[in-house]
């Protein structure tokens, strides 16, 4: 039986006051800011230029991920759908803490140059959050094989799973930026990921395997 490959569009959540300024992880109450909720609207209007019409959404739970999700929802005539694997990184002890503040620290050199050998105190491990995200996607793709699913999260995730779907070593995943409400795309099934796009934030019309 041949297996249907799986076409994600993996979206980072738009902007907010502390991005950039602060490791928000999973701490509540975080809400987009008016540029985020732009942001957002504008992702939407994008996705829903696309011949091929998304069959489902699925959205970290956290505000800022829900609330870019919600144009997107919209605009589809979909249901965004929580789930917890698409959560962001679990930084633990250095949930809030001011991003100046952590790289004066050095462990931010682990963070950033050998981030396979690094854990966040009292937290998850860059390795489990990879290990997460794609099993997550796997679990997706074999609910929806041979469907368009939009996925809201967050950047550190986006950023291992296409890297993983790269064969990028987990070491190098910090060279890869993702942008607020850039769209990411790979197909999974049906044999290797293909990465369709990467930190996209013009045209998806030409999203296709080459």
């Amino acid at each position: 039986m041949t297996v249907r490959p799986t076409t994600f569009l993996l979206v980072r959540h738009g902007v907010t006051s502390s991005t950039g300024k602060v490791l928000p992880g999973r701490a509540p109450g975080l809400h987009l800011s008016d540029t985020g909720r732009q942001q957002a609207e504008t992702v939407a209007a994008r996705i829903g230029e696309l011949s091929a019409v998304p069959t489902a959404l699925y959205v970290s739970p956290l505000e800022r991920t829900r609330e870019t999700a919600a144009p997107i929802a919209r605009t589809l005539g979909l249901k965004a759908v929580p789930h917890k694997g698409l959560l962001e990184c679990d930084f633990g002890d250095w949930t809030g803490a001011s991003l100046a503040q952590l790289r004066k620290r050095k462990e931010w050199q682990t963070v950033q140059h050998a981030p396979s050998a690094f854990r966040f105190p009292n937290g998850e491990s860059f390795l489990e959050m990879q290990q997460r995200i794609w099993g997550t996607l796997e679990l997706l793709a074999a609910k929806h094989p041979g469907e368009l699913v939009v996925v809201v999260s967050h950047a550190d995730p986006i950023k291992a799973a296409v890297t993983f779907a790269q064969g990028v070593p987990l070491d190098l995943f910090q060279r890869t930026v993702i942008s607020t409400c850039s769209v990411s795309a790979l197909t999974l099934g049906g044999g290797a990921p293909v990465v369709l796009s990467v930190n996209n934030t013009a045209s998806l019309k030409e999203l296709r395997p080459s």
